[in-house]
């Protein structure tokens, strides 16, 4: 054997330095640049994860009408016109109620203020920490700076800019939502070709299980919230609480929002109710924290059996993490996205511990 082929192979970057470190350099900088890229268009992506999340949730009844023999376009379309009718008419039916009792709560703010300062446990708080000194001076600190003036109306501008924008944001998610579900089965078919083929079919096995649980989790927590919005509309007629219609939304809308929204609304509706009399939070307190009770053993396990399944802990972690980053979607997308983390830990990693 010659003293040629006895030499070990050397290192790429040992041999080449300057093509190396070429090379690194330019990935480095292709990383930059995607990072620029994506921390600049952050609110396209985030409406992209949100178009995307609808689109998951709903495919589970686009494949049920496959299953019963429609063409894939038809599907899309009926589940599509179906969904936006019930969203339609939910607001036509909600809406008037709903723009009427704001338009009370708004004006009776004032009255409500008044009867809170001269009820008796706020005179005793004031009395102890002086509570209505402190607020006039803060109220006259404020309008005496005229840069806060100034803030206060760029900030009107500012809520202006917001409801333009939100309106915009919906209508791109609903436009790229529609194309995410009519074109699913083609965007999963491409993202598991780049995968290698000898490992093909386990990912494809994979995804479509995480997709799947996406799906029905959607499906799942949307029914629960809806649930939940009845059953506080139900405690709050029967509690006498005032604006019924606006609290039972509002509770419905944050029950989407995983274990610290139902608990959150709850908690907002009986603060509410307090200033009413005490009777009237009780009721509602009892009435809707039992609901909650039955339905964390009993309501959620059985809409949520084809749906995900995590640790309460993981769960509450998820949440709290998706919270902080990207808000309402972000604790929407914590729990299935943390199951499949989970579930890719336990079928890959674990595996392949044990292998070894």
């Amino acid at each position: 054997m010659t003293e040629e082929h006895e030499r070990p192979l050397q290192p790429v970057y040992a041999t080449r330095p300057i093509y190396s470190g070429f090379m690194f350099t330019v990935g480095v900088g292709l990383a930059l640049l995607i990072f620029l890229v994506a921390q600049a268009n952050t609110q396209l992506l985030v409406w992209i994860g949100a178009a995307l999340f609808i689109a998951l949730g709903l495919n589970p009844v686009v494949r049920a009408l496959e299953k019963a023999g429609l063409p894939r376009p038809v599907g899309v379309l009926a589940t599509t016109l179906v969904f936006l009718g019930a969203v339609g008419t939910f607001i036509a039916a909600v809406a008037p109620t709903l723009t009427h009792q704001m338009t009370r709560f708004i004006t009776s703010l004032p009255g409500m203020i008044n009867d809170i300062s001269h009820s008796n446990w706020f005179q005793r708080l004031d009395e102890d920490f002086e509570i209505q000194d402190m607020v006039l001076s803060e109220v006259n600190r404020f309008a005496q700076d005229p840069t806060n003036i100034t803030n206060a109306l760029g900030g009107l501008f500012g809520v202006g800019t917001a409801i333009v924008t939100t309106g915009f944001g919906m209508l791109v998610v609903a436009v790229l939502a529609l194309y995410f579900l009519a074109s699913l089965p083609a965007m999963k078919s491409w993202a598991y070709n780049l995968t290698p083929r000898s490992r093909r079919m386990r990912v494809r096995q994979l995804g479509d299980r995480i997709l799947n649980g996406v799906g029905y989790y959607v499906i799942g927590q949307g029914c629960v919230a809806l649930i939940n919005g009845i059953v506080a509309y139900i405690a709050i007629s029967i509690a006498g609480v005032p604006f019924g219609a606006l609290f039972a939304v509002l509770a419905g809308i944050l029950a989407f929002i995983p274990l610290v929204g139902p608990v959150t609304g709850g908690t907002i509706v009986t603060l509410f109710a307090l200033t009413v009399d005490w009777q009237t939070a009780l009721t509602f307190g009892l009435i809707y924290f039992i609901y909650l009770q039955i339905e964390a053993y009993f309501v959620s396990p059985r809409i949520m059996s084809r749906a995900v399944k995590i640790p309460a802990a993981v769960a509450v972690i998820s949440v709290i993490a998706g919270g902080s980053l990207l808000g309402v979607l972000g604790a929407l997308m914590a729990i299935p996205t943390a199951a499949a983390l989970m579930l890719l830990i336990r079928e890959v990693v674990i595996i392949r511990q044990e292998n070894r």
